[in-house]
């Protein structure tokens, strides 16, 4: 069973429409990354997962429960870190914990396994005020962890840190996925997201541009890099004649070309035939950041 599911979710301020026909599903066990621009929709969604914001059309649904009709057992599985931690800063890491515990009605010991599981158990008792950026992130999804979710929901988790912070937030999403969580990334840090996710989906203006395997994404910014010394267009469409070039198009002064970077040599033999020099060429693997931005221009 799916995570999460959303089935034409959209949400509507008067005219303005902040969240349009969203479906996706979201596989359990995997790290997923949620992203967009600024405005993208992307607090709105997750406000209507965690049944803050009513729908104006659609659903959503966790792990097969509706979260608006069915919100306590639907909401049940999840965990959330939402706006950046809030703690009491004179009170220790274990303190908040133990707070919010017991509000919950929850037992103490799910503290301790909190700590643990973000690797605070040795700094437990160093008041918050005392915790560098970094390990506030990491009390904060301590504190998401307490009711012991399989769905974790966080919005910028590395928002504000440093590299060495935003490394050790990657690897506990990489723990904490191998524990066998399903954890729901929203982010900014396209590099991280790259690296930690399996799957992405990428909303602009509420609506949904993508969604798949961020491997299956990045083949689609793959190829071979052509420079040619002259006749450009001669080159692309020679190259569009040969049966395993899917494509041809102008990037940067070069030709992309839709092929298998092994077969780059034949490439430039069939453009030598022709009498076409090639000044360059090249693998070009694409990044996630680049497939974000091609696909939200």
């Amino acid at each position: 069973m799916d995570a999460i599911v959303t089935e034409g979710l959209s949400k509507r301020y008067g005219a303005r429409v902040a969240v349009d026909a969203l479906s996706m599903a979201v596989p359990a066990g995997q790290v997923f990354g949620f992203l967009g621009p600024n405005g993208a929709g992307k607090t709105t969604t997750i406000a209507m997962l965690l049944g803050l914001v009513r729908p104006s059309a659609g659903r959503a649904l966790i792990f097969g429960r509706d979260v608006w009709r069915e919100p306590a057992p639907a909401l049940a599985d999840v965990g959330a870190m939402i706006d950046g931690p809030a703690f009491y800063p004179y009170l220790s890491g274990r303190d908040n914990l133990l707070a919010l515990a017991r509000a919950e009605g929850l037992p103490d010991g799910r503290a301790a396994a909190a700590l643990a599981a973000v690797g605070l158990s040795d700094r437990a008792r160093d008041r918050y005020r005392a915790y560098s950026q970094g390990m506030r992130q990491r009390l904060g999804i301590a504190a998401a962890l307490l009711r012991e979710p399989r769905l974790l929901i966080l919005d910028e988790p590395s928002n504000g840190l440093d590299p060495a912070g935003q490394r050790e937030i990657r690897e506990l999403i990489r723990d904490l996925a191998a524990s066998g969580h399903t954890i729901f990334v929203s982010s900014h840090q396209l590099h991280e997201v790259e690296q930690v996710c399996d799957e992405v989906a990428i909303l602009k203006a509420g609506r949904l541009l993508a969604c798949g395997p961020v491997a299956a994404l990045l083949r689609r910014g793959r190829g071979v890099l052509v420079r040619v010394a002259a006749e450009p267009e001669r080159a692309a469409e020679l190259l569009r004649g040969l049966a395993w070039v899917a494509g041809v198009a102008p990037h940067g002064g070069s030709l992309l070309v839709d092929a298998p970077a092994e077969r780059a040599a034949e490439l430039s033999m069939a453009l030598a035939a022709a009498g076409i020099a090639v000044a360059e060429i090249r693998a070009r693997d694409a990044s996630l950041e680049e497939f974000f931005l091609q696909t939200i221009s």
